[in-house]
């Protein structure tokens, strides 16, 4: 549960892939495998169950799913306003892409491999890649069971 003690005492809230996610400039309804809130929740006013302001968006790629973490999904997440990070993290090896908005409101694509650390500036720390992939597994150190 890595994600959660580094957000341990903070503002923000680390949710896992039973939050649902709408983007309101597209309409997209959809889950992610972690995101982070910080302060209250913005609910989707036609549904209450959907939040429309998650900070950072964090998913697991998966052979049946990374075309589309990686192109469509991440085109309709940039869509939300509140979002600054999208996080891609690979599954059969050790590798970690951030999308990162920059103050200019554009996106910049950075590739971290085993031994670096990646940042996340809107919740203040980095994390090690080899951390994450330490022997408990990606969707653990997410709040996962794997």
């Amino acid at each position: 549960m890595l994600l959660g003690a580094k957000l341990r005492g903070g503002p923000c809230r680390p949710y896992s892939a039973d939050l649902r996610i709408r983007v309101l400039a597209t309409g997209l309804a959809t889950y992610a495998d972690a995101a982070v809130i910080c302060g209250e929740p913005a609910r989707d006013p036609a549904s209450p169950t959907h939040v429309t302001n998650p900070l950072v968006v964090i998913e697991v790629l998966s052979t049946s799913t990374e075309a589309y973490d990686r192109g469509e999904k991440r085109e309709h997440y940039q869509q939300i306003e509140a979002l600054r990070e999208y996080v891609l993290i690979a599954q059969d090896r050790c590798r970690v892409e951030v999308f990162r908005r920059v103050s200019d409101g554009t996106w910049e694509h950075r590739v971290h491999g085993r031994g670096e650390a990646f940042e996340l500036p809107s919740l203040g720390f980095d994390v090690s890649t080899d951390e994450l992939y330490d022997a408990a597994g990606v969707k653990t150190a997410l709040g996962h069971t794997t």
